[in-house]
């Protein structure tokens, strides 16, 4: 099972920034079975250029959860499954971050659809979402918002694991590989 990921946050730091919004598509390798998706207060200033990009301003997460209103659901979202994202340690960092500040340690297997892209679709120079997407012809609703670019990074990761079984389908017996 894996547990599709994105965030968006207050900057580009884990350590200084904050989170503003997530998704999480819960997968069993076949289809989405859950999800869960919360704007997020970040108890801190959203920079302009932030709003500039995701359109989450300080208005609109006024009243929505803090963390820590949430974490308990994250926790049971991910926990025994693999937290994947496009360019992962962004996300996973993000949210470790969040958590040390309530004093958990978060961890989880981590699985990068930049890297498994990197494996199963090669050649591109860009391994950017949007550039996956466009060239995939994958439809991204909601670009720079956590559930749009989740559910984007899930149809890539359909596709990616499409691939690896057929490349796994013609090697010899015995040479199979996980991720």
């Amino acid at each position: 099972m894996y547990s599709i990921i994105d965030i968006e946050t207050t900057g580009q730091s884990s350590g200084k920034g904050k989170i503003t919004e997530i998704a999480i598509f819960i997968h069993d390798g076949f289809q989405i079975t859950n999800s869960f998706t919360s704007l997020i207060n970040p108890e801190c200033y959203i920079p302009g250029f932030i709003t500039n990009l995701t359109g989450i301003d300080n208005e609109m997460v006024k009243n929505a959860p803090k963390f820590y209103e949430i974490a308990r659901k994250i926790v049971e979202f991910t926990q025994d499954k693999v937290f994947v994202a496009h360019h992962v340690m962004f996300d996973y960092r993000f949210i470790q971050e969040e958590f040390k500040r309530l004093g958990y340690d978060y961890q989880r297997k981590t699985m990068c659809t930049v890297r498994m892209g990197k494996k199963y679709i090669p050649g591109y120079r860009s391994y950017s979402l949007g550039t996956l997407c466009r060239d995939l012809g994958i439809q991204i609703n909601g670009r720079h918002r956590a559930a749009g670019d989740a559910l984007a990074t899930v149809k890539l990761f359909e596709i990616i694991l499409a691939r690896k079984a057929l490349k796994e389908s013609r090697q010899p017996p015995g040479q199979l590989r996980l991720f």
